[in-house]
């Protein structure tokens, strides 16, 4: 069955990259979801002032790759302990986000959280919000799959 999951994990380049590659996923777009501004560009949304994260929309089948796969994947891809910031990347565009979709995916990505924080995984709380799906705007083009057209494993190299 055919569903949709957004998530926000720092920069959405290495994000899309990541949930590509997952078996059953059928497509991702970058975009940018969770702000007040409509129609945001990506020179709006770098500024903080729009509240837009950036994240990945990821269309998947459910029979192929269930949705608690790409939680593991959300998970193990970024920092959810540090407010705002991964890596050199600072400000509320990089915040670690779920938007779910429906009751579904909220109840299984806040049980995933709070597995995850019962562990010994990361020593600091997780901050990752946990929301309902606002309206997502796709991001200009060139940055859509950024990373594998320029041949790139990473955001830094």
């Amino acid at each position: 069955m055919m569903q949709k999951a957004v998530f926000g994990a720092g920069c959405f380049w290495g994000v899309e990259l990541t949930f590509s590659q997952i078996e059953g996923v059928v497509s991702t777009e970058v975009g940018y979801c969770g702000g007040s501004a409509p129609d945001p560009t990506y020179e709006m949304v770098c500024t903080g002032q729009s509240g837009h994260a950036e994240v990945v929309l990821v269309e998947f089948d459910s029979d192929k790759v269930p949705f608690d796969n790409l939680l593991d994947a959300f998970w193990a891809l970024h920092d959810p302990t540090t407010l705002n910031r991964q890596g050199p990347d600072i400000g509320t565009q990089y915040r670690s986000a779920i938007f779910f979709q429906d009751a579904d995916q909220e109840a299984a990505a806040r049980a995933s959280r709070d597995e995850l924080g019962k562990s010994a995984r990361f020593k600091n709380d997780i901050v990752t919000e946990i929301v309902p799906a606002a309206k997502f705007y796709r991001a200009e083009e060139y940055h859509q799959k950024y990373l594998e057209s320029r041949g790139l494993g990473n955001c830094h190299g």
